[in-house]
C-alpha cells in the first residue's frame, strides 16, 4: 500500500472525528497489546474513568520524549474523548506497558507545544495522517496547528502526589 493510501485509509477511520468500528476494535487490540508490553517501550495503553459511565477507557498511545519529559498528544486534537476524560478527572490516570504507572497528565500551554508535536510525528507514523503539518516542517508550521492539539506532561502520581506544575522541566 503506498502512503498516500494508507494515510487516506487512516482519515477514513476516524473521519467523523471519532473511529469508526474497525479502527475502534484496532485500538482495543492495540490497547491489549500495549498495556501487556508487547510492543516498543513508547508505547502505552492510557486508563483514564470514563467521564460519563466511570468505567475505564483503554486507549493505545505514544509517549514523546522531549528535553527530559514524557507527554502525550492527541492527535485527533480537542475532539478526542480521552482528553475530555484526562480533563474530567482532573488529570489523574494509568499508563500501561507490561506495568501499571499511576500517573497525572499536566496539560501543556500552547506556546511550549511546537517541538513536542514535532517529535510525536517523528514517533507515531499513524499520527501523521491527522496533523495537518509535515514532520519535516519548521517549528513555526507546528505553532500554526498547535492549539487546537492537546499535549500532556506526564507527571508521577505517587501517594503524596505531584508537585510540578505545567511548565516545569524537572524530568517525568
Amino acid at each position: 500500500m503506498t502512503t498516500d493510501l494508507w494515510y487516506r485509509h487512516l482519515r477514513w477511520m476516524y473521519r467523523t472525528g471519532r473511529p469508526n468500528g474497525l479502527a475502534r476494535f484496532l485500538n482495543l487490540v492495540s490497547a491489549r497489546q500495549y498495556a501487556a508490553g508487547i510492543a516498543p517501550g513508547n508505547w502505552v495503553t492510557l486508563e483514564v474513568p470514563g467521564r460519563r459511565s466511570g468505567r475505564t477507557v483503554s486507549v493505545p498511545l505514544v509517549v514523546v520524549d522531549h528535553d527530559g519529559g514524557r507527554y502525550l498528544v492527541a492527535m485527533l486534537g480537542e475532539r478526542a474523548n480521552w482528553v475530555a476524560n484526562v480533563r474530567a478527572a482532573g488529570g489523574r490516570a494509568v499508563l500501561r506497558h507490561g506495568r501499571r504507572e499511576p500517573v497525572r497528565l499536566v496539560e501543556v500551554p500552547v506556546a511550549d507545544r511546537s517541538p513536542i508535536l514535532r517529535r510525536h510525528l517523528a514517533l507515531a507514523p499513524g499520527a501523521r495522517a491527522h496533523v495537518p503539518v509535515d514532520r519535516h516542517a519548521p517549528l513555526a508550521e507546528f505553532a500554526r496547528v498547535a492549539a487546537g492539539l492537546p499535549v500532556f506532561r506526564v507527571l508521577p502520581d505517587g501517594p503524596a502526589g505531584p508537585t510540578a506544575g505545567p511548565t516545569d522541566r524537572r524530568a517525568g
